[in-house]
């Protein structure tokens, strides 16, 4: 498989694919998705729900089991407004 080094930002419109390896230095931008709108939940995939908590204006970090988007603070599925 080839190697490519890059130096400064990378954008990419269709997402990456493959493992990220060495020290990953700055931010990491994760989509953000409305309840309603989410994708499904792909295994190892992240992303933010921004209508998921009490009262549905609590933004959460998700990560996708296979099957169900799951809260990284509880572990539990992630519903609109729980």
């Amino acid at each position: 498989m080839a190697s490519t080094t890059f130096s400064g930002p990378v954008t990419s419109t269709s997402g990456f694919v493959g493992d990220v390896t060495g020290n990953v230095t700055g931010t990491v931008t994760v989509p953000s998705y409305a309840f309603a709108d989410l994708p499904a939940a792909t295994a190892g995939s992240i992303v933010l729900v921004t209508n998921a908590g009490n009262g549905e204006d609590e933004t959460i970090l998700c990560f996708g089991d296979g099957t169900n988007w799951l809260r990284v603070d509880t572990g539990v599925a992630v519903t609109s407004g729980t």
